[in-house]
């Protein structure tokens, strides 16, 4: 039996001038705003493709970015998949050795939580790549599921 595949649905970047990056994605790419982030934890932007959400953030904290990530870093930060069972999700990387990332998802008020807009659960990945998981999906994403 085949698993079923995950798409990627989600990137999120670091930035130091998200206006600047927004502009990048939006003139250059053709991209659209999806959104505005504006949270305790950071300031910027979600662009999409329509099939793609990227976050564009500048962090406020280093909790919230994650204690691999030094003040000042920009780049890529995390990427996220789309899935149907959330609670699954984490079963199958809890089982091949990936663990919950609890300082990222406390510091960001995140848990296995659908109503939460566009990030629900942070875990880790292979070379310790921060990785988003989520049921409901990115805003500006064809598969995004509005509440």
């Amino acid at each position: 039996m085949s698993k079923k595949v995950i798409k990627l649905k989600h990137l999120a970047m670091a930035s130091a001038d998200p206006d600047a990056s927004r502009d990048f994605f939006v003139n250059v790419m053709g991209w659209s705003v999806a959104g505005v982030v504006a949270s305790r934890n950071a300031n910027g932007y979600y662009v999409t493709d329509g099939n793609v959400n990227l976050a564009i953030l500048n962090f406020k904290n280093g909790p919230a970015a994650g204690k691999e990530f030094p003040q000042g870093y920009v780049g890529l930060h995390h990427i996220g998949f789309q899935c149907e069972d959330i609670e699954a999700m984490v079963g199958e990387f809890q089982e091949n050795g990936y663990q919950p990332r609890h300082d990222v998802n406390l510091a960001q008020g995140l848990g296995k939580n659908p109503a939460k807009d566009n990030a629900e659960y942070k875990m880790n990945g292979p070379e310790n790549i921060m990785v988003d998981i989520s049921e409901r999906g990115w805003v500006g994403t064809e598969t995004y599921k509005t509440l």
